[in-house]
């Protein structure tokens, strides 16, 4: 007989998810950084990075405090977000939309980790789990700080670049 699946699996199971996330989109980041023309598109992707490394600290945290080891599984979701990504680097890059093209990936993958934040950040409160609520939290507004500056640097110059050429 299996045994019933819980809210603390799916949990378990989410972290997991957002952990993988988290590594691939590390190793995306300095791409993504090369990638991009202008140099404060290139800063904040280097910023973001920097905060990727925390919140992968931080998502170690979390595993520990639920007493399991820290492991990703496969994240289809991600995956696809990254190589949308990748794409749009290669049919774009050198042109003058390839910043706009850049913003537009890192805010897919930006609402898929504010999506999957939120989510745990709730469970983890129903589960009585307060310190890695905590946790994810600090992540969650990381998340929504580093989205609403991709918005500002679009709306700054790189949807008008792309426009004019």
């Amino acid at each position: 007989m299996t045994k019933e699946k819980t809210l603390e699996d799916l949990f378990h199971d989410t972290l997991k998810d957002i952990y993988y996330a988290e590594r691939k989109i590390l190793k995306a980041l300095p791409k993504m950084a090369r990638a991009a023309s202008s140099p404060e598109l290139k800063a904040a992707f280097e910023k973001h990075k920097d905060e990727t490394e925390g919140q992968i600290e931080r998502l170690q945290q979390v595993f520990e405090l639920m007493g399991k080891r820290a492991q990703g599984k496969t994240c289809d979701a991600i995956e696809g977000i990254i190589a949308e990504g990748e794409e749009i680097i290669e049919s774009f890059k050198g042109t003058p939309a390839i910043d706009a093209g850049l913003i537009s990936s890192a805010q897919a993958v930006e609402h898929y980790e504010i999506t999957r934040y939120g989510t745990l950040k709730r469970w983890a409160e129903v589960l009585g789990l307060k310190d890695a609520a905590k946790l994810l939290d600090e992540t969650l507004e990381e998340e929504s700080n580093t989205d609403e500056a991709l918005t500002g640097l679009a709306d700054a110059s790189a949807n008008e670049m792309a426009k004019a050429a």
